[in-house]
């Protein structure tokens, strides 16, 4: 499977990067989780388009993690594709109705189908098995935990995690435990106060232990900005003592 960081921002955009978005792919099938403002920009920039997204899972409804869904929505329509299937945590149909009751022009165009998960059962999404765990966030959503569905693991058990927004904790160290690759929220480096969001330090405690080759750190505030060397070094002094990378807008791992 190949992952693509699509966007690695938050809801203050810098320069480089996007707001959140992450583009999964294996064989023919590809699956976007999160689809916030500039994402649907990067994505012509693969070989995957916007045409090729019949699938878009949301970790949780924040404005920068939704913001290019109707984008996208009259994208494939103008390109002549006929639907689109939008997965996430429950709210999601209602926020589907109220944004096209705005812009109620777009209503019918596409096959539009909506289907709500859980975090009890595992399910499928644009060709991957995924596995659910609650976050701690302001908005209730999910991370997510992602295998292609002809691979040969149990499930929960797949190589790629995507914490979507949220503190750091220990049940999100077990969830994400074994995992060859963790894409992580480290908003804010350790000087600002902050919740909802965990600091460096925060993270490299809560991930003591846990048995993850590769952290990304993403949703990366104008805050982080020539503090990189010294929030992974803080992550490192915390516990953590696997691989430590700042995501990138464009970086693509093969798992």
């Amino acid at each position: 499977m190949y992952v693509t960081f699509l966007g690695t921002g938050s809801a203050m955009p810098v320069p480089g990067r996007a707001q959140s978005g992450i583009l999964l792919e294996t064989g023919d099938r590809a699956l976007l989780v999160d689809c916030g403002s500039g994402v649907l920009g990067r994505l012509t920039g693969t070989d995957v388009g916007y045409e090729g997204v019949g699938t878009v899972l949301l970790t949780h409804h924040h404005l920068d993690h939704v913001a290019d869904l109707l984008p996208l929505l009259k994208a494939r329509w103008l390109a002549g594709e006929e639907h689109l299937e939008v997965v996430g945590p429950a709210g999601t149909k209602d926020l589907l109705d109220d944004l096209l009751e705005v812009h109620d022009y777009l209503l019918d165009r596409i096959d539009l189908s909506i289907r709500e998960v859980s975090d009890d059962r595992p399910f499928e999404a644009g060709g991957f098995a995924a596995a659910a765990r609650e976050t701690r966030h302001s908005k209730p959503g999910f991370a997510y935990r992602f295998a292609p569905v002809d691979a040969d693991v149990a499930p929960g058990s797949g190589p790629f995690v995507f914490s979507g927004d949220t503190e750091a904790f220990e049940g999100m160290a077990r969830f994400a435990d074994g995992a060859r690759a963790l894409a992580h929220d480290c908003s804010f480096p350790d000087d600002i106060d902050v919740s909802n969001h965990p600091t460096p330090t925060q993270l490299g405690s809560a991930l003591a232990g846990a048995a993850v080759e590769h952290l990304f750190l993403t949703h990366l505030y104008p805050h982080t900005q020539g503090k990189e060397d010294e929030m992974a070094e803080s992550v490192r002094a915390a516990g953590f003592d696997g691989e430590i990378r700042f995501a990138e807008d464009g970086l693509r791992l093969e798992l």
